[in-house]
């Protein structure tokens, strides 16, 4: 699986950044980007949580 934020919705809250620091970080354009695409399932249920309490849904689990 992989993770991606879409950039067009992401508003540069940070809560994906402050609850999951080990996968986001902020961009230099003030958003939040990916440090791993590539997710496995040990941190898949705290991603999930990370990914429905993103406000502007900017955050999608993609199934390769």
């Amino acid at each position: 699986m992989k993770i991606k934020i879409d950039k067009n919705k992401c508003i540069g809250c940070g809560s994906c950044v402050y609850s999951m620091q080990e996968m986001f970080v902020f961009d230099n354009d003030g958003k939040a980007k990916t440090i791993k695409e590539k997710i496995n399932d040990s941190n898949l249920k705290e991603l999930e949580i990370t990914k429905n309490n993103c406000p502007a849904k900017a955050i999608k689990i993609l199934k390769e």
